[in-house]
């Protein structure tokens, strides 16, 4: 394990321990599993749940196999629950329920409050971005391409 692999794992565990302790946790998406609900440098808002106040369609942040998972929650089996991102193309393992830390309660992107909406057609992009990779590398450089924009937009107001 290299150093820098070692620093993530202790800057996890310790987010871990952090979001036990308070309830919260801030925590920035760097994946692309859950586009186009979120995008790469979103930061997110959780707060500690236990898995009986979790709903269908909730996303949901879980520690597993030594690093965080901010997938949606889709069913509880015998063995325990299932989540999926929302651009993977199948179901993630099901796992016990002490894996469970808590909800997305809030995002921001950009600086700024975003409202997630499931929306009938985000299933199909969200397919499509699975599938397809020109169609994730073309919505990640045009978001890419808006984040700095709205930086410079906001430099040049300041």
């Amino acid at each position: 394990m290299s150093a820098s692999e070692r620093w993530s794992a202790q800057r996890e565990a310790l987010a871990v321990e952090a979001l036990r302790g308070s309830g919260h946790l801030r925590l920035r998406v760097h994946g692309e599993s859950m586009l186009p609900a979120l995008w790469p440098g979103d930061v997110t808002e959780i707060q500690a749940c236990s898995a009986a106040e979790i709903h269908r369609g909730e996303i949901v942040l879980t520690w597993r196999d030594g690093r965080f998972f901010l997938h949606r929650f889709l069913a509880r089996n015998e063995v325990g629950l299932i989540t999926r991102g929302d651009s993977m193309p199948r179901a993630d393992p099901a796992f016990a329920g002490n894996a469970l830390l808590g909800r997305l309660v809030s995002v921001n992107r950009d600086g700024r409050p975003i409202k997630l909406r499931w929306r009938p057609w985000s299933r199909m992009i969200s397919m499509l971005l699975c599938y397809s990779s020109i169609a994730r590398r073309a919505a990640l450089r045009l978001h890419s391409g808006k984040s700095h924009r709205v930086a410079a937009a906001e430099l040049q107001s300041a």
